[in-house]
């Protein structure tokens, strides 16, 4: 026997859905992103891949991200005083991937990083980064949104930006 769907219990194209984490996550895959690893010291220091970068101010200059509670990054992140931002490029794919990665060691080969000022981890080869001093870690459900005043940096790395979009990392194209 052939069951049919009740048509009438269908949503209609373009009618709102409720909210639910799989609506936000659906979402957001349609909004493509810069892909950014945040670091930070610690006996063993910790960063993760994270597409919620946000420039704040420009006077103080100040950047915010979001971290899961939950992430292994997170107790060394909780009480950091100073992060690594690094704007990664699109030939960096591999490297944002390890970061995402769950259980990864994300600090050895072929990762290349050097201690920066404040003793914040920075990634070698990146577009771009910043060491940051960590102001505010304000409650935002299962995450924390930090935001940290930019103290050092430089923005003259070669290549054009990783971007993350549809659940994969991607380039720009012409």
């Amino acid at each position: 026997m052939t069951v049919f769907p009740d048509l009438a219990a269908r949503r209609a194209p373009g009618a709102p859905r409720p909210a639910t984490p799989d609506l936000l996550r659906s979402v957001f895959r349609r909004h493509a992103a810069g892909v950014a690893v945040i670091t930070a010291p610690g006996e063993r220091p910790v960063g993760f891949t994270a597409t919620s970068l946000t420039s704040v101010s420009a006077d103080p200059p100040m950047i915010s991200f979001g971290v899961g509670t939950s992430s292994s990054s997170w107790p060394v992140l909780a009480e950091a005083g100073h992060v690594g931002v690094h704007v990664l490029g699109e030939h960096q794919r591999d490297l944002a991937a390890t970061f995402a990665r769950s259980g990864a060691d994300r600090f050895a080969e072929p990762t290349r990083w050097r201690p920066g000022p404040e003793g914040v981890p920075v990634l070698e080869g990146v577009l771009a980064w910043l060491v940051c001093r960590v102001v505010a870690r304000v409650p935002a459900g299962d995450h924390r949104l930090v935001v940290a005043e930019v103290v050092a940096g430089d923005p003259d790395g070669a290549g054009r930006p990783l971007l993350y979009h549809e659940g994969r990392f991607n380039a720009l194209r012409d």
